[in-house]
């Protein structure tokens, strides 16, 4: 066998943009929203659900004020993931690099090719256009 084909990863790189920074900083704060937004609707059904559970009997008071901690410790999580996110993109410089997925390319191999070379390949992306392809 002289070659083989294969399919490799290409990592996809943005360049910081003042657009980029924007929609990122922009997704996060409706995330951020969304996950406050969860946290009120939780409380307002917690008050419900925990009047209804008193009714019936202490120990299902006390399962349902433990999965009712657990939904919102959650998104506590989240809220205090997606804070921090939003205040690292915040302080993102222009023309910085950042990671933005990865794709597979299908490359044909021979004896002798340069494995690491054909591994590290990038695209690097300006306002989601392709401005380099890298080595």
């Amino acid at each position: 066998m002289e070659e083989m084909t294969l399919r490799v990863p290409v990592a996809v790189k943005a360049k910081v943009t003042e657009d980029l920074k924007s929609k990122i900083v922009t997704d996060l704060e409706t995330r951020l929203d969304m996950v406050n937004k969860d946290l009120e609707t939780i409380e307002f059904q917690a008050q419900r659900l925990l009047a209804d559970a008193a009714k019936i009997d202490a120990t299902s008071l006390t399962a349902v004020r433990q999965q009712i901690d657990e939904e919102k410790n959650k998104r506590l999580a989240f809220k205090e993931e997606v804070t921090a996110k939003l205040k690292e993109a915040q302080e993102l410089n222009l023309g910085t690099e950042i990671p933005q997925g990865t794709l597979e390319q299908t490359i044909t191999v021979k004896l002798g090719d340069n494995l690491d070379a054909l591994m590290s390949a990038e695209i690097l992306l300006e306002d989601g256009k392709i401005v380099a392809f890298r080595e």
